[in-house]
């Protein structure tokens, strides 16, 4: 059972924090036992929900084309966006694929496409504890996305499959799926008619009532309501994001095209402005006319929520494929930090999950201010020196590393990326940030480097930000408080 609450314009102290201002933190977060100074952005909390259990969806329980149950709890930290009080919304991608059972449709199921509510409430821990906060995360709600209007689907008669239609549907809903064939092969990959949907980033508007994501097939940024799960526009990207020639197959797609998106490389980050005005999405990686994953420079797209008019930035990669720099051309998310600044999750796919070590996980501060606008700008060369200053804000792996990780358990999808309400720590208050993982739904992991096998939850991990850190925040002002 849903709970809404909207707080009135007229915020109260109390609200004013829940919401996302930044007066004094309550007593709850207090001081505690932390050694964060004013320059030190220090790991503050670690909190994990088990990638074994089922959602509140229970009536997408029923067993899907590879068998995995379609309401498993699982991918959650592909997006996350703070929705006010200690509440967040976290977002799983297409589904479980990484089960095989059919190639033709790159083992794609017909998972219906959801968010989750949970609560993320930091807590202060006893003074022996190794970290000032602990977090027990909670799984509140289960909203499933879908259009009051048809959608193409799959007939499933060239993939040996059954129809990609969900057996949910009915008038005026037609629901998103994370099955590769849903799609109208006249038109192209950006056609909002599409059912399939990759979702990757999640941020929720000032008024609370609707959310926008951003998706990998299309690529498409989609808004819809918060509390039905109903679309409620499409924002239009433009045409050269997207492919003409589409397949199931996502290798298909990369060799039949020489423009757009890469396969399963789309718009994988989102932010919303905190005046509400922009959002700002990132490609994983380079559109293949600007040399595709061997390029240097993704792009970063504005897009007006009043006009729909955009502006295009160059993002120059940090690995791109060396000895001394392995390829890892992979960006995950981007939050606001005011309305022209921005932290830009960068990673490689490599810690638990991939049978690896972690190696490479960035975040960077960027500032678009004077950023020149390269959406008339096609191809590698032609980008170079017109990418956006980009500097080191966080090096994760050195900083869960030095609390006792073993960069073989941190985990290889760290991907959804939000700022959430401010604390104290050590008398300092600070700016809290959240980073969480895409766990592929798969539970528990036995690979090489761990051969009895290793939980692999949906794990949240908390930052504290100096406001010296980042003396130019902004925080997001949600006049609906939570859920």
């Amino acid at each position: 059972m849903k709970t809404t609450g909207y707080c009135t314009l007229a915020l109260t102290s109390a609200m004013a924090v829940a919401c996302g201002a930044s007066p004094e933190p309550s007593e709850s977060n207090a001081k505690t036992q932390s050694a964060i100074t004013d320059a030190t952005v220090e790991l503050i909390a670690i909190g994990s929900l088990s990638g074994t259990l089922s959602d509140r969806s229970r009536e997408t329980a029923g067993a899907l084309e590879n068998g995995v149950a379609g309401n498993l709890l699982g991918g959650i930290g592909s997006g996350l966006a703070y929705a006010g009080d200690n509440t967040f919304l976290a977002l799983p991608d297409r589904g479980p694929n990484a089960v095989s059972y059919n190639s033709a449709v790159d083992d794609t199921a017909s998972y219906i496409n959801r968010f989750q509510t949970v609560k993320l409430e930091l807590r202060k821990s006893r003074s022996t504890s190794a970290l000032p906060f602990s977090l027990a995360p909670k799984l509140l709600d289960t909203t499933l996305l879908y259009a009051d209007a048809p959608l193409v689907y799959g007939s499933g008669a060239d993939v040996g499959l059954a129809s990609g239609a969900p057996a949910l549907n009915k008038k005026h809903r037609f629901y998103f799926t994370g099955r590769s064939d849903n799609f109208d092969p006249s038109a192209l990959s950006t056609n909002p008619s599409d059912a399939r949907l990759d979702p990757e980033s999640i941020r929720v508007s000032n008024d609370g009532a609707r959310v926008y994501v951003s998706d990998e097939y299309g690529p498409y940024i989609y808004e819809f309501e918060r509390d039905s799960g109903r679309r409620l526009r499409s924002f239009m990207l433009p045409n050269d994001y997207g492919v003409s020639t589409l397949s199931p197959q996502g290798a298909v797609e990369i060799a039949d095209n020489n423009q757009g998106r890469v396969a399963n490389k789309g718009m994988e980050g989102l932010a919303l402005v905190p005046d509400g005005s922009t959002l700002v999405g990132v490609m994983q990686s380079p559109l293949l006319q600007d040399n595709g994953t061997n390029g240097r420079f993704t792009r970063i797209i504005a897009i007006s929520l009043q006009t729909g008019t955009t502006t295009q930035y160059a993002y120059e990669l940090t690995n791109i494929g060396t000895v001394s720099k392995p390829k890892y051309p992979t960006v995950s998310d981007i939050v606001a930090v005011n309305n022209h600044e921005f932290l830009v999750d960068e990673r490689d796919g490599k810690g638990l999950g991939d049978d690896s070590t972690a190696v490479f996980k960035h975040i960077y501060d960027i500032d678009l201010s004077g950023a020149p606008d390269v959406s008339g700008i096609v191809g590698e060369a032609n980008l170079a020196g017109l990418a956006v200053v980009k500097t080191l804000f966080l090096d994760v792996v050195a900083a869960l590393t030095a609390h006792g990780f073993n960069a073989n358990d941190i985990p290889a999808k760290l991907e959804g990326l939000a700022f959430g309400p401010d604390v104290t720590v050590n008398g300092t208050v600070a700016h809290t940030l959240f980073l969480a993982n895409d766990n592929d739904f798969i539970g528990t992991v036995v690979d090489s480097n761990h051969p009895s096998g290793i939980d692999n939850p949906n794990q949240y991990f908390v930052f504290g930000v100096p406001a010296s850190a980042l003396p130019g925040y902004v925080g997001q002002k949600l006049t609906r408080c939570g859920d």
